[in-house]
């Protein structure tokens, strides 16, 4: 059974800093895209980034040069790194994985970002 579990949300000031991390099980994120996701009050769920199995990466155009989506295969982990934070950030954030037809969320971390 896949299992996606996000942990690191919180409350941070705006221009400071965050970790998500998300901790898969039930399948090898070498072998899978890993998306982060994220839904603010009132709007869409939206991709933020994605990691490919070759390690290729792609970003929201909100979000390029200043979060970072990297991957341990060890821990079979994908990380969230998040810089110079904005209000704007504030959401929640949900990794994503799809096998085949499927696709696996796991259960969200809240980031809110004060001004």
């Amino acid at each position: 059974q896949v299992q996606l579990v996000e942990s690191g949300g919180g409350l941070v000031q705006a221009g400071g800093s965050l970790r998500l991390s998300c901790a898969a099980s039930g399948i090898s994120i070498t072998f899978n895209d890993m998306d982060w996701y994220r839904q603010a009050p009132g709007a869409q769920r939206v991709l933020v980034a994605t990691i490919t199995p070759g390690a290729g990466t792609m970003y929201a155009n909100s979000v390029k040069g200043r979060f970072t989506i990297s991957r341990d295969n060890a821990k079979n982990t994908i990380y969230l790194q998040m810089n110079s934070l904005k209000p704007e950030d504030t959401a929640v954030y949900y990794c994503k994985t799809r096998v085949g037809a499927r696709a696996y969320w796991g259960q969200g971390t809240q980031v809110t970002v004060s001004s």
